[in-house]
């Protein structure tokens, strides 16, 4: 009955979420990422710690967010937009079985990996309360921006945001 208490409040938090203008993609104080080591939806593994020298978006969503539904494209085009770039985008499933999150990538496909984490584990390291919520890794591992909602990821002003923080050094 917990279990089910948390998902209905996170539905319920989700949904007012909605959508959120680029300008409230929103510095954090600097400080090292949470550990990220998750399975790949089509297999592998993938440790965020390894990904020192890129740019990560990490990205907490779930099929049934109508948000994170909505994002999802912009993401994709922001990935096409970065390539070559020492950028990656991370789309964290919270909760869904794989045949739930495949079903949703048939009519919504994305170019970048999708991570599992049916338990909800990474939820409070990562201070996650709704779907979806974004953070932004810098190269040196450390969370720069934050965002409670969704945008348009590749709306000029996300875009800039990130392109700053391709240009620092490592």
């Amino acid at each position: 009955m917990k279990h089910v208490k948390h998902w209905l409040a996170m539905l319920a938090l989700s949904l007012l979420a909605a959508h959120a203008a680029a300008s409230q993609l929103r510095d954090v104080t600097p400080r090292p990422a949470p550990s990220l080591l998750l399975t790949q939806l089509d297999g592998g593994r993938v440790d965020l710690d390894q990904m020192r020298g890129r740019v990560v978006l990490v990205n907490f969503w779930a099929v049934w967010c109508p948000p994170c539904r909505k994002e999802m494209p912009s993401m994709a085009r922001l990935a096409d937009r970065l390539a070559g770039q020492p950028f990656t985008i991370l789309g964290v499933n919270v909760g869904e079985s794989p045949e739930e999150i495949r079903a949703f990538l048939a009519q919504v496909p994305v170019n970048f990996p999708i991570l599992l984490d049916q338990e909800a584990r990474s939820l409070k390291p990562w201070n996650v309360f709704a779907f979806p919520t974004t953070y932004v890794v810098d190269k040196r591992g450390r969370l720069r921006l934050g965002l409670f909602g969704s945008i348009e990821w590749d709306d000029p002003e996300a875009v800039a945001r990130l392109e700053a923080l391709l240009a620092e050094p490592d």
